[in-house]
């Protein structure tokens, strides 16, 4: 027989025992203190490469679901959406503009118009090509109107580029943005790339239509090349993706790696075809009510596609900046909260570094090698690099080679770069223009709090950076 108090023993280990519920509870709550602290803190050096590569697909994805809502990429869509709609008038005559000098006008008219779900005017029914007109219509207006001669003919093409390089400079901001890029491209600089990248679009949209007219005609009289046509639906596809990876690796002032923009442009290339093709499908749906609201019931759908399709691009490129970036985040979660004198600690580690490699006749380092050399995560580099920077003592040169990015050497002799110059200097960064009385009502406060500053000051073992 169980004794009596071995039973009663059993009883309350039976009682005491969690139910099922309770231990999915605490699973769960043990993977999300896993994925929002654990997963930043895991040293991989002594992980398996699969399991690495495992979680570092976890934290791509993790940044990227953060920086989407850190960053209000919905606002910023939203704004992107408002300068299209300024822009696509002057930008799709510019683009038609290029057509006609080129002599293929109407097959870039035929083609935009079809990817923008309006089919040109001469295949659609009475009464459905309303919207399609009128854009036809301003885009002739306005290259008749460039096309003039004077002063206002001339006004004339100025607002019509300037709207469309307005738009393309939003979208470098916002990648740069993402990118936590603080200096974009100068003028000179921008003004190539965007004009490089409307002559480019016009050469994509004729090379996807020949290509398809090639293979189609080749195929009537060589069977062998039938079952490549099968393949020209995804050619829309193949373009997009294109696009999209050459959007992410070219558009932001950074040196983006080409597979992660690859990746990204992957992804948010088949999310936007989706969005399209839902947005064409819309279209016919909405012809319904033509009758009723006329051509003002395309434009909302119209709206909604476009901050749709921005949203997806700006994620795509949140999502290209986590994928290059995702080592560089650990200890993300302690970033945020760094105590002030961690943050000293680190400042005094950049600068060191920054100050012995130019004592030492060695190649500048830029931000990425700068966060990879001292082990700082990515984006505490790039704060206390601003503030070096901001404090002029150090300052940023280009490299010709590496170009956009920026490396960083010392603004000042490195002989008088001391600990205590440093830290007196970041001591007094920033406005003292407050109205406060440090010499009568608060003297005493403003002494004793002098006194604690002193050792900033006079330290007779003060030392070099150069030395450390």
């Amino acid at each position: 027989m169980i004794p009596e108090k071995d039973k009663n023993n059993t009883a309350e280990k039976k009682e005491y025992k969690p139910g099922r519920i309770t231990r999915w509870k605490v699973k769960i709550a043990d993977l999300i203190e896993f994925l929002t602290y654990g997963i930043w803190r895991i040293d991989y050096k002594s992980l398996s490469k699969n399991t690495s590569v495992f979680y570092n697909l976890i934290k791509t994805i993790i940044l990227t679901v953060r920086n989407t809502l850190d960053l209000e990429l919905g606002v910023k869509a939203a704004s992107l959406t408002y300068r299209t709609v300024l822009a696509i008038v002057p930008f799709l005559a510019v683009l038609f503009a290029i057509g006609r000098g080129f002599g293929f006008e109407n097959i870039l008219q035929s083609e935009i118009l079809d990817y923008l779900g309006m089919t040109p005017i001469g295949n659609v029914p009475q009464g459905e090509s309303n919207l399609t007109m009128e854009i036809i219509t301003l885009i002739n207006n306005s290259l008749e109107y460039a096309k003039g001669s004077g002063v206002f003919a001339g006004v004339g093409v100025v607002l019509l580029l300037y709207t469309v390089f307005t738009l393309f400079r939003d979208i470098e901001n916002n990648f740069n943005r993402i990118w936590q890029v603080k200096k974009g491209r100068s003028m000179h600089r921008r003004a190539i790339d965007y004009f490089a990248l409307i002559l480019f679009l016009p050469i994509l949209i004729i090379l996807n239509y020949g290509l398809s007219i090639v293979l189609n005609s080749f195929t009537k009289y060589i069977y062998i090349l039938y079952p490549a046509t099968q393949y020209l639906n995804i050619l829309p596809y193949v373009i997009t993706v294109l696009v999209f990876t050459l959007l992410y690796k070219l558009m932001p002032n950074a040196k983006v790696k080409f597979l992660n923009a690859f990746i990204a442009g992957l992804i948010a290339g088949a999310a936007y075809q989706i969005v399209q093709t839902l947005y064409l499908n819309g279209q016919i749906w909405i012809t319904k009510y033509n009758a009723i609201y006329g051509t003002f019931a395309a434009i909302p759908l119209l709206l909604l596609w476009l901050q749709l399709s921005w949203y997806i691009v700006l994620i795509g490129a949140t999502l290209s900046f986590a994928a290059q970036n995702v080592r560089k985040f650990s200890f993300e979660r302690e970033t945020k909260n760094i105590s002030r004198r961690y943050r000293d600690f680190f400042t005094l580690i950049i600068t060191s570094v920054i100050v012995k490699r130019f004592a030492e006749g060695k190649m500048p380092l830029n931000n990425d090698e700068i966060s990879e050399s001292c082990e700082i995560p990515i984006g505490l580099t790039n704060e206390i690099l601003d503030d070096l920077l901001n404090m002029q003592i150090i300052s940023a040169i280009p490299l010709p080679k590496n170009e956009p990015l920026l490396a960083y050497q010392p603004a000042l002799d490195i002989n008088l770069i001391t600990i205590n110059f440093l830290m007196k200097r970041i001591d007094q960064f920033g406005s003292e223009d407050f109205n406060i009385d440090t010499e009568v009502k608060y003297a005493n406060h403003w002494d004793a709090f002098m006194e604690s500053r002193m050792c900033f000051y006079e330290n007779n073992k003060d030392k070099l950076l150069k030395d450390l």
